[in-house]
């Protein structure tokens, strides 16, 4: 096994620790990036994906646990913001020996960074990775984890999405309105089922014939179309994006008609500035590392014994966050994005600086 770490090259933006994982003999390669420590322990799930090339998963790596860092901070977790890629294709390479050896990496770091479940991975692949560490959340009910993570990641993403309803129509539900999902995996599935509970209609699409032949099943009426863009383009008052990040970009954004987003994906605005050319259209954009908290919020009860109820209740209050982060970028005159960053830098900040303060 090699392990190759850098805290201060140009390209880590910020970041703590980024390491760089790889064991030759099972052909794992992965990047653990810690972009924050000051609210505790760093944390945020593995990612299994075939990048094209290192370039791109250590941009996404770092990318993503910069967002954890702020997600943590608005979410009231007392943890930082940490991120791990694991460069390959899961439906190749994946094996309990891979798994293992990056288990060993994590362990390597000595708590300061817990990892979960992300794209590509899964609460089986974590109860393996927990046989190597002990810095695992997101693990099996029999292993005394709290299962699937996208269960309270859907709950809290319906509950931002409800706070965006209420500041733009002037009450707290969906009944009645036209959503589009595009994307219907582990948390789109779930968030589906939420909105038609609360009478929503809803027009869906996703990549993988499997997942739309589930929705077809599980839910006739959702009308189904070809892909992401004919969903933008079509009749609908809010876009959720919840696939992979990127969704907001240059194209994408003069072509939407929805006139609120509020989705699950990590990452959507493709780079700085779309979220003022969302302001410019009108859009009301709910960060998305704001709504998406409820997924780590499940994962984190875990550290300190797991209840369901108790993490449910948490998420719950991703709706009052939500409101509270709408109403201070009406009253700053800036986009929510930027409300909701200030507001998670400040935390990190003043919470942060507690730890200058010696016990002893």
């Amino acid at each position: 096994m090699d392990v190759f770490a850098s805290t201060d090259g140009p390209e880590s933006d910020g970041h703590e620790q980024v390491v760089f994982c790889q064991d030759k003999q099972t052909g794992l390669k992965a990047i653990i990036a810690i972009y924050s420590t000051a609210l505790g322990p760093a944390l945020g799930g593995t990612r299994f994906y075939p990048y094209a090339t290192e370039a791109e998963a250590l941009h996404d790596v770092l990318d993503l646990s910069r967002g954890m860092a702020y997600k943590n901070a608005l979410a009231g977790l007392d943890l930082g913001g940490g991120k791990a890629v694991i460069w390959g294709d899961p439906e190749r390479i994946k094996t309990e020996p891979l798994l293992r050896a990056y288990g060993r990496f994590v362990e390597s770091l000595n708590g300061r960074y817990y990892t979960a479940c992300d794209v590509g991975t899964y609460v089986a692949d974590m109860d393996l990775v927990a046989r190597e560490t002990r810095f695992v959340t997101g693990r099996s009910v029999e292993h005394g984890g709290a299962g699937d993570s996208s269960v309270l990641t859907a709950w809290g993403v319906f509950q931002g999405m409800r706070a965006a309803a209420e500041h733009t129509w002037g009450a707290p539900t969906l009944a009645g309105r036209r959503v589009g999902v595009s994307g219907l995996g582990k948390v789109g599935k779930h968030l589906t089922g939420h909105l038609i509970d609360d009478g929503a209609s809803v027009v869906a699409t996703d990549v993988s014939e499997r997942a739309l032949a589930w929705v077809r099943q599980a839910h006739p009426q959702v009308d189904v179309v070809a892909d992401t863009q004919a969903l933008i383009t079509s009749d609908i008052d809010v876009y959720a994006p919840c696939a992979l990040g990127g969704a907001l970009d240059d194209d994408t954004v003069p072509a939407l008609r929805a006139s609120v987003v509020v989705g699950a994906a990590n990452n959507q605005l493709a780079h700085p500035g779309i979220e003022k050319l969302l302001a410019d259209r009108g859009v009301l954009y709910a960060p998305d590392y704001v709504v998406n908290a409820g997924g780590v919020i499940q994962v984190a009860d875990e550290i300190e014994g797991f209840n369901f109820e108790r993490a449910k209740l948490r998420a719950t209050r991703i709706f009052d966050t939500t409101r509270e982060i709408l109403r201070l970028a009406d009253a700053e005159g800036v986009p929510p994005a930027v409300a909701a960053d200030r507001l998670a830098e400040r935390r990190m900040a003043e919470v942060g600086r507690l730890r200058t303060i010696h016990l002893r």
